[in-house]
C-alpha cells in the first residue's frame, strides 16, 4: 500500500517561496496565547444574567481558552469563554487553584458557591479547639457508657451461668424413683380429692 500514498508535492512552474507571507504571532507575554477552541463541561450550575437561563452543571460546551498570565503557586490560572444556549450572551469563568474550583466571572451567576456555605467555612483557632475539645468529651462519655453496658452484659451471663449450674446441681442428686413415686402420690391424691368432690355434689343432690 506504500506505493500508493503521494508523498511527493506538486509545484507550479510559477512558484516562487521568497512571495509566502510569514504570519505574524501575537506579541506580549509568552504566557499569553491566543485562544483555543476546547471541549469541556460546564464545571457548576449557573444561571444567565441577560435571559434567566439555567446551565446545569456537566452541559458540553464548545469554549475558548485563553490564559489570563496570573498564577497561584505558579499553577497558571485559565479563562473560558462559552455562549449561553438561550439568547447566545458570552459567559466567562476562569479556574480558582486556591480553593481548587472555578468563578464566574461575567455573563452569569453561579447557583452556589461552596465558600460561602456556614458549614464549611474556615474556623479560628479557639473554635478549632473548642471542637476538639467537645469531641474529646463526646468520645470519652461513649466509651463510658459502652464499658457500663459491657459489665452489664458480664453480670447477666454470670448470673445465667450461675443459674445454670445450680439447675444441674440440683439435677444430680435428684433420684428418679423419688421423682416417679411423688408423680404417683399427687395423681393419687388428684383422684381422692376427685372422688371426695362427686360424692358431696351426690350427697346434696339427693
Amino acid at each position: 500500500m506504500a506505493e500508493r500514498k503521494i508523498i511527493n508535492k506538486y509545484f507550479p512552474p510559477n512558484f516562487d517561496p521568497s512571495k509566502i507571507t510569514r504570519k505574524k504571532r501575537p506579541s506580549g507575554d509568552k504566557d499569553v496565547q491566543k485562544l483555543q477552541t476546547v471541549r469541556l463541561m460546564t464545571p457548576f450550575s449557573m444561571k444567565c444574567t441577560s435571559c434567566g437561563e439555567y446551565i446545569y452543571k456537566g452541559k458540553k460546551f464548545n469554549a475558548r481558552k485563553e490564559n489570563t498570565g496570573e498564577k497561584y503557586l505558579g499553577i497558571s490560572i485559565l479563562r473560558f469563554h462559552i455562549r449561553c444556549t438561550r439568547c447566545a450572551a458570552e459567559i466567562t469563568f476562569k479556574t480558582d487553584p486556591k480553593n481548587s474550583d472555578y468563578v464566574s466571572e461575567r455573563g452569569a451567576v453561579r447557583n452556589f458557591e461552596p465558600w460561602r456555605d456556614p458549614e464549611n467555612k474556615e474556623e479560628t483557632e479557639e473554635e478549632r479547639l473548642d471542637r476538639l475539645e467537645k469531641e474529646e468529651e463526646e468520645n470519652a462519655m461513649a466509651e463510658l457508657e459502652a464499658k457500663v453496658v459491657d459489665a452489664k452484659r458480664q453480670m447477666e451471663m454470670d448470673d445465667t451461668v450461675d443459674e445454670l449450674r445450680t439447675r444441674n446441681a440440683l439435677n444430680e442428686h435428684v433420684d428418679p424413683e423419688s421423682v416417679l413415686d411423688k408423680v404417683r402420690r399427687d395423681q393419687e391424691e388428684e383422684m381422692d380429692r376427685q372422688e371426695q368432690e362427686d360424692a358431696e355434689l351426690i350427697r346434696k343432690a339427693f
